[in-house]
């Protein structure tokens, strides 16, 4: 801190001080060894100390090596090197202690084998499973961002696999756990129960794209068949799901809100389950109820859930070509018509001001969607008559 201008204490008791160069944060940590950890979280005390006592107490050999800054040369106490060679995720030393020093630990090591497409190491994955119910002690904050990484950095289905056998996914995302055996009609999903389709979607997600798009985009796809452990029912005429859609907008939300997501992400996965059932029938919709559906924001987040759906079953594409043909046909305008009447209009015509003044606003551009009125005086003759007043 003496010999930068601009620093920030931000771990000043854990050796940690952010630099500030260029408005650019570098954070200096002070090489240290630790004292017990209490919380999970926080060492008791710590003990500057060797380059080397610091790297035995970090999380994974694959994060322990050290670079010298002036002959570029690495320095590997941990045999890292080996352990990124053959793509394995190992910790440094005993993994239940390293694990109890920070429970965040069991489901970074997850995320890493995932992101990274490497093996945990059998020692590391038996002490992931042993010690995966104090994964619940860790802020819902931290939990959402590793999953978030899980979902959009690549390997998510490895991720949840892992998740599912080590039973870190039982302790954070238990509606999950239950899409298991929740079989369905071999007919659309030959692919097997939901959760096995769940999963083949997740091994589909794309890869690029916004972040926060992706993270829309992942957990609608984590979640669209999520209230179909609750609603399954057998007859005569086979497997059904009736509801589902609407149990899993209820289940989705409240998983968002224990994850303390923000409400606009929460309402626009809500909305990815509440529609994604809907392209079935989008080949059999009036024009205006047609133009309505294309229109709605994050259109592209609903397509996209809906092709990845239908990969990860049938395979047909149908309904998706579809809908990408009539946004390819349809002009801005007609999916946005320009306002033949405003509220003014209407008020000169004889109306009191209030909700009458929106219904007929809404009516006059669902007749404009329908290609049934396209001028000012088609739209002020349509209301004439449908509302009874005289010219």
């Amino acid at each position: 801190m003496k010999l930068f201008p601009r620093t920030v204490a931000i771990g000043a008791k854990f050796g940690v001080v952010a630099v500030i160069i260029d408005n650019h944060p570098f954070e200096v940590a002070t090489f240290r060894s630790d004292d017990v950890y209490e919380d999970g979280r926080h060492p008791s005390r710590i003990h500057y100390s060797t380059a080397r006592e610091d790297v035995f107490r970090r999380d994974f050999t694959i994060n322990g090596l050290l670079m010298d800054p002036d002959t570029g040369d690495i320095i590997d106490y941990v045999n890292g090197r080996f352990d990124i060679d053959n793509k394995i995720v190992r910790t440094i030393g005993n993994p239940g202690k390293r694990f109890r020093e920070d429970y965040l630990r069991l489901l970074r090591a997850v995320r890493f084998a995932a992101n990274l497409h490497f093996d945990l190491e059998p020692a590391t994955q038996d002490a992931v499973k042993r010690e995966a119910s104090n994964i619940r002690h860790i802020s819902v904050e931290r939990i959402r961002e590793e999953l978030n990484k899980i979902l959009t950095r690549g390997g998510a289905r490895r991720g949840f696999e892992l998740m599912m056998q080590t039973d870190i996914l039982q302790n954070i995302l238990p509606e999950i756990c239950r899409l298991k055996g929740v079989e369905q009609p071999p007919r659309f999903h030959p692919e097997g129960d939901v959760w096995q389709h769940t999963l083949k979607m997740l091994e589909l997600l794309p890869a690029d794209g916004e972040r926060e798009k992706n993270i829309c985009l992942a957990w609608g796809t984590l979640l669209h068949d999520v209230g179909k452990a609750l609603t399954r029912s057998e007859d005569e005429k086979g497997v059904h799901f009736y509801g589902h859609v609407q149990q899993g907008e209820i289940i989705a939300d409240t998983i968002m809100q224990r994850l303390k997501f923000s409400r606009m992400q929460r309402e626009t996965v809500v909305n990815l389950i509440r529609q994604h059932m809907v392209f079935m029938n989008v080949r059999k919709m009036r024009p205006g109820r047609l133009k309505r559906f294309l229109r709605m924001p994050d259109f592209d987040l609903h397509l996209e859930l809906h092709r990845l759906d239908c990969l990860a079953s049938h395979g047909m594409l149908d309904n998706y070509e579809f809908c990408r043909e009539q946004l390819q046909i349809l002009a801005l305008d007609d999916l946005h018509p320009p306002r033949l009447l405003t509220g003014n209009d209407l008020i000169a015509m004889g109306f009191t001001p209030g909700k009458i003044i929106k219904d007929i606003l809404l009516a006059v551009e669902e007749e404009q969607l329908e290609g049934r009125i396209q001028s000012a005086e088609q739209a002020i003759n349509y209301v004439r008559n449908r509302w009874n007043i005289e010219s």
